[in-house]
């Protein structure tokens, strides 16, 4: 770290590992996931990489180098957004890197859970991500435990 630059949390590579899980992987091609389409309505491959629905099969090796980018990508974003997370204790930045890994850039950069990390009021800030919770015309149960698991993260900093 002594180039100034974040790396992405480790918190973070295991949150988007547990709640995207490497699945969809066919009988007969064991080893290999394939595209699908996420509860969200995306078409998807490895641990959420969004795709065209017409991309190849790939290991789980290649699931992880995309995810790798995917979360750099996030990691930039939430930064850009909430700069204060630079200086928060590492849990905080990796529970927003996953909810921006999640539902993307934009919707942290328009969100009201922006203003809240950026004033740094953490319990608002679990409220409002307690918001993020649907997906295809509903409450997702998975969106519901993975939310709580980023609270879990961004209330961790308070003991840091």
């Amino acid at each position: 770290m002594t180039s100034g630059v974040i790396a992405v949390p480790q918190a973070a590579i295991e949150l988007a590992k547990r709640f995207e899980g490497f699945h969809r992987v066919p009988k007969n091609d064991p080893g290999r996931a394939h595209p699908y389409i996420c509860p969200a309505g995306y078409w998807t491959i490895g641990y959420g990489h969004l795709c065209d629905p017409k991309h190849p099969p790939i290991t789980k090796g290649e699931a992880e180098a995309y995810l790798a980018q995917d979360l750099k990508v996030a990691l930039a974003a939430t930064l850009r957004y909430c700069p204060v997370l630079a200086t928060e204790p590492e849990n905080r930045l990796a529970a927003i890197v996953d909810f921006t890994f999640n539902l993307g850039a934009g919707r942290l950069q328009t969100s009201t859970l922006r203003r809240r990390v950026n004033q740094r009021d953490w319990d608002a800030s679990a409220r409002e991500l307690r918001r993020w919770v649907y997906g295809g015309g509903g409450v997702l149960s998975g969106l519901v435990t993975r939310r709580e698991a980023e609270i879990e993260l961004l209330k961790a900093g308070d003991l840091g």
